[in-house]
């Protein structure tokens, strides 16, 4: 059974992730409205009453604003760690709430969910893999360097939605104040185009089929940038820029090169 994908949105206006397959769903992150998530996934195709848990990666409000309305409506758990929860600005139902541990698989369905630890400027931050069977999703935004931990996950994954937020030549030409731009930089702040392609041609394993680039800065990158240095380098690999105004299609990973999963569909056509 494949994993289906979808970048719900993702920018510093909010940020939520869809991973799932025919059965069950996980959202990584809530940042955009209970609304706005239901509008995005019916466009979409995907269905509300798959998602059966939220995973919070950290505390800032791009990633959280939505916790309330939807994990209320639709009695969603949400796990987060309690570090995370502490810092938390925005009600969880105690009810609703779980503990999240690092490196402790959680199993929703035939899916598993597992935390790991990042470089970020919060309280304890955490990137995600979400994995069925041999199939592997990985979530890596907001991460102020590529560790060993993301390296190491991102080798094996099928498919990553992956930060790619600030071209470092934008960012030290423009506007933002100095203190502004060290914290992005700072290894504690955002991952540069420079440093995901740098992950993204030395550590990709053969079967990552997809490339989901993600929490693209408004004001420092460029879209058009972003999509031309990757694919340049793309091989077999889908390469996909998440939007911060719309939800990206719905992709679904096999297990299979991209390519090779192309060829299959465009024979069934005929």
């Amino acid at each position: 059974m494949p994993l289906s994908i979808c970048s719900l949105n993702s920018g510093s206006n909010g940020n939520c992730y869809y991973v799932g397959n025919g059965h069950e769903a996980v959202l990584i992150d809530a940042g955009i409205s209970c609304r706005e998530t239901e509008k995005r996934m019916l466009r979409a195709g995907l269905s509300l009453s798959k998602v059966k848990a939220i995973f919070i990666s950290h505390e800032h409000s791009d990633h959280i604003t939505g916790i309330p309305g939807i994990s209320k409506k639709y009695a969603l758990p949400v796990y987060i760690t309690p570090g995370t929860h502490a810092k938390l600005d925005v009600p969880v139902d105690p009810a609703l709430t779980r503990v999240l541990s690092p490196n402790q698989a959680v199993p929703i369905g035939k899916l598993e969910v597992i935390a790991f630890p990042k470089f970020h400027d919060a309280a304890d931050p955490h990137s995600f893999i979400v994995k069925q069977d041999h199939i592997q999703v990985g979530v890596f935004t907001d991460i102020g360097k590529a560790c060993s931990n993301v390296i190491g996950h991102f080798k094996k994954c099928h498919a990553v939605f992956l930060e790619s937020n600030y071209c470092p030549d934008m960012l030290e030409d423009g506007r933002y104040p100095f203190f502004l731009k060290e914290r992005i930089r700072n290894g504690h702040g955002h991952l540069s185009n420079k440093e995901a392609l740098n992950l993204f041609t030395k550590h990709r394993g053969k079967q990552l089929s997809h490339l989901l680039l993600s929490h693209l800065s408004r004001n420092n990158n460029s879209m058009e940038l972003v999509e031309r240095i990757f694919t340049e380098k793309a091989g077999k690999t889908k390469i996909v820029i998440a939007s911060r105004y719309k939800e990206t299609e719905v992709f679904e990973i096999d297990g299979r090169p991209y390519q090779e999963a192309r060829k299959v569909e465009q024979l069934r056509l005929f």
